[in-house]
């Protein structure tokens, strides 16, 4: 009869183990923050972050979590030396000033527990605004050689580089809009 009893209770010390979340730290050999933008109506200029770290909390149960994700804007990557010369320079970035950018949000709207968008603020430029991107794509498996979780995720948001106070070119009728693509990867910690 004892055996019975016990079984509801394990069970439910079962579910609660695994709705635990778990943090996972971004790989940055595989996160990517990529963008594109305007270059006077003519096309658009795209090129992506080479370096950044940072931490997701993810309940897989819940679809809960958070992102906390810092970027090297030095390591910003056009493909043209002259344009990264230029965008790290006074004029724009100013890194020596804001070496990086960030970006913190929570998880938002799960389905099936897979969020559908994180919500968050991005800090650029010493401003910041809210920021809400849209989850694509995530999936978590096994990773074959560390034998820990690895999820990974694509996700897409645009924001106003003017309200950063990145004006560059706007009176040369540049538009201000920066559409985002963010390749991420994350391993479990141990």
């Amino acid at each position: 009869m004892k055996p019975l009893l016990l079984a509801p209770a394990l069970l439910a010390f079962a579910v609660a183990a695994q709705a635990a979340p778990t943090t996972y730290d971004i790989e940055p050999t595989h996160t990517y923050p990529s963008f594109e933008a305007d270059h006077m109506g003519l096309s658009n200029w795209r090129g992506k972050l080479n370096k950044s770290a940072g931490t997701i909390v993810y309940d897989k149960a819940t679809g809960a979590g958070s992102v906390d994700v810092k970027m090297d804007l030095a390591s910003i990557d056009f493909g043209l030396d002259a344009m990264n010369a230029w965008a790290t320079g006074e004029k724009f970035f100013n890194v020596e000033k804001n070496p990086s950018a960030t970006f913190k949000g929570r998880f938002d709207g799960a389905k099936g527990g897979v969020p559908t968008q994180v919500v968050g603020e991005l800090t650029l430029n010493g401003k910041t605004w809210p920021l809400t991107l849209t989850v694509n794509q995530l999936k978590c498996v096994p990773h074959p050689m560390l034998k820990r979780e690895l999820c990974g995720a694509d996700a897409s948001g645009s924001f106003n580089r003017g309200e950063f106070g990145l004006d560059a070119g706007k009176d040369y009728g540049f538009k201000m809009d920066v559409n985002l693509r963010i390749q991420v990867e994350a391993i479990a910690k141990e």
